[in-house]
């Protein structure tokens, strides 16, 4: 369940103590799915001493054995590890303000929190009306039984997050769990917040920006196909699992995540199935399908993210070895080792203007002014800009730059300002007209010999 939740309700404000309203909205919604069962599946009934709760059905004891067992191996191969990545608890947890619910899916609901200390986190906890609740009381009609079975998804999250450190993974700052009020866990985690992933609106960002997260996707995948805990697949691939944190790609929902790969007896157990492709794997010598969970992982990030941002606007000389990435991509013959090996590849080009093209100079078409910079305001636009006022890109050089000029029939003149990309290029800034020039002992002014004529500089 990513912070950036399909059907997220935006703008639901609420104060601390609302959290009780909360919870007692999410018992209403329960109650409401319990009378939709048989009167003998609502977990009611006089069975046992008098007080206690009714047994659990066997089915959900046998589902709740198994998801223990899940979690308790998966510690174990963490080293058992506990809390490791956070200090943040209950205590943190009762004084947080301004929750406000940022989305919910399948098993949980996450919310912002604002610290008393200062800063905010995401909070997730089990979303006792979301559909893996609800279809457990459609099983069975056990309510405080069916949310710790959901709870387990959530602790087996915070698990593997107290384990794998990476950039591309979101912080764990902590957690609150309780488990005294038995069959049921309350658990909630305290994380690292985001801002939801929206693909539509990355299309129209700088081919720079868009390469990226593609860029930071791989690497991701390189740690999971190499991770302490072996090679972890994530199941729940999509978009919505992932978000923006200072401008950094990091997955935000590990609960679907899977350090299993699939047991196999031949080769033809073995094929990777997607809905307009399949690839047919080996099996090795010990049962399991080879490198099944690293594949599954790249073919995703291949048919979600590369197919979309990495081949529009990008420049020209870098086409033909993005295509390569695609192509092998898309084919299943590069493993993540080699996808990384050709994303820093270009990354390189790139970084080292290596890419441009040997052209005849367009320099000697511009007269510098040294010691001024013009004023920054409102001009004509091109795509993409960095800026939504004017016409603002990355480029390697001032030569570049005037390449660029002479190819914009509205540039008059440009400046290559001191703001850098995350690549350390400079941004350049093209103008339709000679401003106002401002003293600057830094800055350089470049003019279109042909816009100079006549005018007095």
């Amino acid at each position: 369940m990513a912070v950036a939740a399909g059907r997220a309700r935006r703008g639901a404000r609420l104060s601390a103590a609302a959290l009780l309203a909360l919870a007692l909205l999410a018992l209403a919604l329960l109650a409401l799915a319990l009378l939709a069962l048989p009167a003998g599946r609502r977990g009611g009934g006089s069975e046992g001493r008098p007080g206690s709760p009714p047994p659990l059905p066997s089915g959900l004891r046998e589902e709740l054995r198994q998801r223990r067992r899940d979690l308790r191996r998966l510690a174990a191969a963490a080293g058992g590890e506990v809390a490791a990545a956070g200090g943040l608890g209950c205590g943190d947890l009762s004084l947080v303000t301004g929750v406000s619910v940022l989305g919910w899916g399948f098993t949980k609901v996450v919310a912002r929190a604002a610290l008393a200390g200062g800063g905010a986190v995401a909070l997730k906890s089990v979303h006792g009306a979301g559909r893996e609740v609800r279809q457990c009381l459609q099983r069975y009609g056990a309510p405080a039984g069916c949310r710790r079975l959901a709870a387990y998804k959530l602790l087996k999250e915070v698990t593997l997050l107290q384990r794998l450190q990476h950039p591309g993974i979101v912080q764990l700052h902590g957690q609150c769990y309780d488990d005294s009020e038995d069959p049921e866990i309350r658990v909630t985690a305290m994380m690292e917040l985001g801002s939801p992933l929206e693909m539509i609106q990355l299309l129209q960002t700088p081919w720079e920006e868009r390469f990226k997260i593609c860029l930071s996707l791989v690497k991701l995948l390189f740690y999971l196909a190499h991770s302490p805990l072996g090679s972890i697949v994530l199941l729940d691939f999509q978009p919505r699992q992932f978000v923006m944190v200072d401008g950094n790609l990091k997955v935000t929902d590990m609960d679907d995540a899977s350090t299993e790969e699939l047991s196999c007896k031949e080769d033809n157990d073995c094929t990777l199935e997607f809905p307009t492709k399949s690839f047919p794997l080996k099996c090795s010598a010990i049962g399991k399908c080879e490198g099944i969970n690293e594949k599954k992982n790249l073919f995703n990030a291949y048919r979600y993210f590369f197919t979309y941002l990495l081949p529009h606007s990008a420049p020209a000389a870098l086409r033909p070895f993005l295509s390569d990435i695609l192509n092998a991509t898309g084919d299943l013959r590069y493993g993540i080792n080699e996808t990384l090996e050709a994303f820093e590849k270009v990354l390189h080009l790139y970084k080292s203007g290596l890419y441009l093209q040997k052209r005849p100079l367009h320099l000697k078409d511009f007269i510098s002014l040294k010691g001024f910079r013009t004023v920054e305001g409102e001009d004509y636009k091109c795509w993409p800009s960095y800026s939504h006022l004017g016409c603002l890109l990355s480029v390697h050089s001032a030569e570049e730059a005037a390449r660029i000029c002479n190819s914009q029939s509205q540039c008059q003149s440009f400046i290559v300002t001191q703001r850098r990309t995350w690549t350390g290029r400079p941004l350049a800034l093209f103008q339709s007209s000679l401003t106002d020039l401002i003293p600057d002992a830094n800055a350089v002014v470049y003019i279109k010999r042909s816009a100079s004529s006549g005018e007095r500089l």
